[in-house]
């Protein structure tokens, strides 16, 4: 049976986007001959919403390590915010322990943190131990580069220049690349040659059945993030904002004007609900969404409620819905991780996507529900949104087709991990 140690600084109790594939993989390892390890940042040093439930979902015998970090308290005096730097003398140290102990067959890197991840090869070179990087998101990216200042992520001038040194240390020895999306390790490949010789895979992240057993079993306990009042037809989406959503924003809210004034019949009863839609520490959150409403004159229509909420109450939320939309960033390399639980919520759904996203693809693959792509008019956008929206009164569940869906479960997700793993090894004991 092989070893693996896995990187993954952010880990329940947070609830953190990065975390999830490693969460959601943990219990298919050891069925597929591998024994597992986990070297965390202990999640008192960050300041992300917790959700204890999340700990439901990882197997008892998984090996967990937890390393310190430094405290943000002090370190955001000196603008250092992100876990993966506050963390990364601590993870040298606990990890050169555990493999001078220990013997592992590979390091997975598993986070966005990517700070983190120059240590692999700080591992390669010291120990000779192969190691993998998992591109959740583009790591130095040139996205926002000619973005408008009020665009721009915070201490972006820091983060880009700081990205830049970095990325080079970390794929000088890494040894393969998972992703969320294709045009990533494309981005690599042309950055670093010598990538292309290296294993890939693109993988996105999976669809988890246990959450909502674990959903369903606190489900008393669990709050709904919105009134759901009678005589309203609730559309809800949880997820972040942000500027790169606003196209698919502006094509939604321009189609729901539109209908306003010409079927008010049916669009008059609907709200639309966008919860957990900023990263900033609870009652902080700056509105983007709602400013987008006031422009489009449908403030009535549009609550945005700025503030995270936990893992199993967003799925509660999604479930309490009378219909759920989703939208996508106009980067077509965005994928959402959060696609699987709308659609295995099986209610009315409406996604507006990037037509060349993964996320897109999988909703036209299943038939998961109605598609906007970004491209479309309004003349085409807008008989999608009423149709929709009549299924939604009518409550029609989408004709999902659960056989085409079941690549994108975890279980079988987690098999390609390991497919990639193996790869890895393989190419690395030819080398020796």
């Amino acid at each position: 049976m092989k070893r693996i140690l896995i990187i993954c600084p952010y880990f329940p109790p947070s609830n953190t986007a990065d975390m999830q594939r490693v969460r959601m993989s943990l219990p298919y390892f050891k069925d597929l001959d591998w024994n597992v390890e986990v070297v965390i940042v202990d999640e008192k040093y960050s300041d992300v919403v917790k959700d204890p439930l999340l700990l439901e979902s990882i197997p008892s015998d998984i090996v967990i390590h937890k390393v310190s970090a430094l405290s943000k308290k002090w370190t955001s005096k000196f603008g250092l915010g992100s876990l993966g730097l506050r963390s990364m003398w601590f993870y040298k140290q606990k990890v050169n322990r555990l493999l001078k102990s220990k013997k592992f067959d590979l390091i997975y890197f598993s986070t966005t943190e990517f700070p983190i991840c120059v240590l692999g090869n700080h591992w390669s070179r010291k120990f000779g131990i192969p190691y993998v990087i998992d591109m959740q998101d583009p790591w130095h990216s040139d996205y926002y580069k000619n973005k408008p200042k009020a665009e721009r992520p915070k201490k972006y001038w820091f983060s880009y220049r700081l990205h830049k040194y970095l990325e080079p240390i970390a794929m000088r020895k890494v040894n393969g690349l998972i992703s969320v999306s294709t045009k990533y390790i494309q981005v690599l490949h042309t950055r670093y040659p010598l990538l292309k010789k290296k294993p890939s895979a693109t993988i996105t992240f999976g669809a988890f059945d246990l959450d909502f057993e674990i959903a369903d079993k606190h489900k008393e306990n669990l709050k709904l993030a919105y009134p759901q009042q009678e005589g309203y037809v609730n559309l809800v989406y949880v997820g972040r904002g942000g500027y790169d959503m606003q196209d698919a924003i502006n094509i939604l809210f321009e189609s729901f004007k539109k209908g306003i004034k010409e079927r008010p019949e049916l669009f008059n009863n609907v709200h639309l609900h966008f919860i957990g839609t900023s990263y900033a520490p609870k009652g902080k959150g700056k509105e983007t969404i709602s400013t987008l409403a006031h422009n489009f004159d449908i403030s009535n229509y549009v609550t945005e409620y700025t503030d995270r909420i936990g893992f199993y109450e967003s799925i509660k939320n999604l479930k309490q819905a009378d219909g759920l939309i989703i939208i996508g960033s106009n980067d077509v390399g965005y994928t959402a991780s959060k696609l699987y639980p709308y659609i295995l919520t099986n209610k009315p759904l409406l996604a507006l996507f990037h037509k060349e996203s993964s996320a897109a693809k999988i909703i036209k693959e299943c038939n998961a529900g109605d598609l906007i792509t970004l491209d479309q008019s309004i003349q085409i956008a807008y008989p999608i949104l009423s149709q929709y929206i009549e299924k939604v009164n009518r409550k029609t569940a989408p004709l999902t087709n659960w056989q085409a869906f079941e690549p994108y479960t975890a279980a079988h997700l987690t098999k390609q991990q390991i497919n990639l793993f193996n790869q890895v090894i393989d190419a690395s004991s030819k080398a020796i």
